[in-house]
């Protein structure tokens, strides 16, 4: 019997692919066990790919579940199962590292943080921006608290022409919402990370669902289906904290702008400030005058940076292993994950009643 940790894999698609078994596989203390997809042949060619021949496959996660040998599953479906999937990985006892979203509304991801408290076992969420370097550098600069209060930010993900074609993006049924969810969770999640503020007191949104309706339109993934566009295509939020500091956030996946970026904070604070725009800029004041700083980030320097490449979703892999390994807490907490889906929901809450929602 092997010491090693065993993962389980349910949701063989694109971000398992692209993510999650990757780098499972270049860490030396796992083992990738078992592979779930209800598309089979997806979740027998992950095994084939990354698993020992001895790997299992499974068209139920159910019947998955029941294996006591694993340890530890990554939920990487549509975000209509994320919570019905943790909550039963949980009680089964397996840590859980789910995609994100966290969960298409706030219920289901209240349900998810239960599941966790009440069985003893760790849930995070895929939230791989924040194991970005400048996303650990400027984490280190608000945490010794450089910028003093930060009480304005953006968070920014604005794609001009970006929709994602495939898969059920385009599907409100299954994801829950367009932009807004899918990379819109990414930027605000990392602006309350950076402010470390997850009390939101009042919000106020605004969808839109006008680029999506046309035909043959330029896209990064070729042009998508307008019959199939059930999701909103930008979304904007007003949100105010309990402590009176404003965030404004912006998403898109189709709009006429040049001004873009994705999965990035702007920080307004009463020492500093700072921003991703062009590379990381760290600005203020300094004996009477302005300065605005860039940070090179290169090897060294960084939380966690041990001068060899490893990209966000490998050090967030890691990351999340040793947690387990050493019983220490994971670098995303399920409770953070919860705010930022309150967040999201209160915004497209919002966009529909006209009014603002008060949480």
């Amino acid at each position: 019997m092997s010491n090693k940790v065993k993962v389980a894999i349910i949701g063989c698609g694109g971000i398992a692919n692209g993510k999650h078994m990757p780098s499972l596989r270049k860490l030396d203390q796992v083992e990738l066990v078992a592979f779930c997809d209800i598309e089979v042949h997806k979740a027998e060619k992950a095994a084939n790919d990354y698993g020992p021949q001895e790997a299992k496959v499974y068209e139920d996660y159910k019947s998955l579940l029941e294996d006591s040998e694993i340890q530890v599953v990554h939920v990487c479906t549509p975000n209509h199962v994320h919570a019905d999937i943790t909550v039963a990985a949980l009680e089964a006892g397996k840590h859980v590292m789910c995609e994100k979203p966290m969960a298409k509304t706030s219920d289901e991801a209240r349900r998810m943080v239960d599941a966790a408290n009440r069985t003893g076992k760790k849930l995070t969420i895929g939230y791989n921006n924040r194991f970005r370097q400048d996303s650990q550098y400027l984490h280190q600069v608000c945490e010794r608290g450089d910028l003093g209060e930060v009480y304005f930010a953006k968070a920014h993900a604005i794609r001009r022409r970006a929709v994602p074609t495939w898969g059920v993006f385009l599907d409100e049924e299954k994801q829950g919402g367009g932009p807004l969810i899918d990379i819109g969770t990414h930027a605000l999640d990392l602006t309350l990370w950076m402010m470390n503020n997850y009390k939101p007191k009042a919000v106020f949104g605004t969808t839109y669902h006008k680029l999506g309706k046309k035909k043959n339109a330029a896209n990064a993934w070729g042009s998508w289906d307008p019959e199939k566009f059930t999701v909103e295509d930008s979304a904007f939020g007003f949100i105010t904290m309990e402590n009176g500091a404003t965030i404004v956030l912006e998403s898109s996946w189709a709009l006429n702008t040049l001004d873009e970026d994705e999965a990035k904070c702007s920080l307004s604070g009463t020492e500093g400030g700072a921003d991703m725009k062009e590379g990381l800029r760290i600005n203020g004041e300094n004996f009477g005058k302005l300065y605005e700083t860039n940070v090179e980030l290169g090897a060294g320097g960084v939380a966690f940076y041990d001068g060899k490449t490893e990209s966000d979703a490998d050090l967030e892999a890691r990351l999340w292993i040793q947690s387990i390994v050493n019983d220490t807490e994971p670098v995303v907490k399920p409770e953070e994950a919860f705010v930022v889906t309150q967040i999201l929901e209160a915004i497209y809450e919002s966009a529909k009643t006209g009014k603002a929602v008060y949480l």
